[in-house]
């Protein structure tokens, strides 16, 4: 390439250079093999060996605690969407599992749920179009539910919850997708983490589940063996033949955040790159954000312009330069900048600098 482009898609979402480089070098001939990485078995020892690495790594990374295991798992967070109530509904028979709906993505998970439990939406913000996370100071949260579920961060409209609520003794699971590593969390205040792999982590396809350990063990008979976090955990993610690849890249993307400062810096980084895109937006009318200020994600830049024409016209001007994937998702319309962990400074400021110089042009 003479000149670099820049990834803005949601997901599939770029991959750090340094780690699709070291893809390349090992593809054909991985650590002196002869053989690729995606052609070893699953049990062999070299992969259980990357295996072990990546989840050392996040444990690492992330201070998680002892008392909570990580499994790799099959179809992404959408299929946690149904591994979640077979799972966790069976704690406390009979009882709701509840949902915060702020967005698309959870408005599918509780959804899918209601397939396999008694599900009790507490709080929404589909009124104000979900442009902000509803106010959880007044809403009660049954202390006898099986769980409270919360979007950690909505792609679509570029929203995330700067505070988590507090649930008491309901375990509150995060559907963490397009913002896991990508801030500092207290995982104690979770029972179960997940993530879809295609954002921050590698490619589509699979998911990360951190789970506490005591939520383990209630899994409903008629759970599919796949679906399983029990099976899963006592089987150390190798239930079956498990995608090898992916989980060999999410050990090179967590070396590589390691290499950058760990969590601690990415944070500040991807708070200095979501900083300058908002200032830009801010700064006038001529673009106009989706999401409410102070709800702000730092992963997923949504915003408009002021007509439906010159959104289609800055998507033109902005491919023509290597500004990629910029289309809002077709629920919200307008632009949609993704700036996960591997996308540098560098890109941010080139699409910044465009902005301007597009609405110093029209207007």
């Amino acid at each position: 390439m003479k000149e670099p482009v820049y990834n803005f898609g949601a997901g599939p979402a770029m991959l750090p250079i340094p780690v699709m480089e070291k893809i390349q070098r090992e593809w054909l001939d991985y650590q002196g093999m002869g053989v690729s990485i995606i052609e070893i078995s699953h049990r062999a020892k070299e992969f259980v060996a990357v295996l072990n690495a990546a989840q050392d790594l996040f444990r690492e990374l992330t201070g998680l605690p002892d008392n909570y295991r990580i499994l790799f798992v099959h179809g992404g967070a959408r299929m946690q969407f149904a591994a979640l109530p077979l799972n966790f509904a069976g704690r406390v028979p009979g009882k709701k599992c509840l949902y915060v709906e702020t967005g698309n993505f959870a408005q599918l998970a509780a959804r899918e749920a209601q397939n396999f439990c008694s599900v009790e939406t507490i709080a929404s913000s589909a009124e104000s179009d979900y442009d902000r996370i509803p106010d959880m100071t007044n809403v009660a949260i049954p202390q006898d539910a099986a769980y409270l579920h919360i979007t950690g961060n909505n792609t679509i409209y570029g929203t995330r919850w700067n505070r988590f609520p507090e649930t008491g003794a309901v375990p509150l699971i995060a559907d963490m997708t397009s913002e896991l590593l990508s801030r500092q969390i207290d995982y104690n205040q979770f029972g179960v983490v997940y993530a879809g792999l295609q954002k921050n982590l590698g490619p589509s396809g699979m998911a990360m589940v951190i789970v506490r350990e005591d939520l383990l063990g209630f899994v409903s008979q008629q759970t599919p063996s796949l679906l399983n976090y029990t099976q899963c955990d006592k089987d150390n993610s190798l239930t079956n033949t498990t995608n090898t690849f992916a989980v060999y890249v999410i050990k090179l993307v967590l070396e590589w955040l390691k290499d950058q400062g760990g969590v601690a810096a990415i944070e500040k980084l991807n708070e200095q790159k979501a900083a300058r895109l908002y200032q830009v937006i801010d700064d006038g009318d001529f673009y106009r954000g989706i999401a409410q200020c102070e709800h702000r994600s730092i992963m997923n830049v949504s915003f408009k312009l002021r007509t439906e024409e010159l959104d289609a016209q800055f998507l033109i001007e902005a491919d023509a330069i290597g500004l990629y994937a910029l289309k809002g998702h077709r629920n919200v319309g307008g632009i949609r900048a993704s700036i996960y962990n591997p996308m540098p400074l560098s890109g941010v400021e080139k699409l910044a600098t465009f902005m301007e110089e597009f609405a110093r042009k029209n207007s």
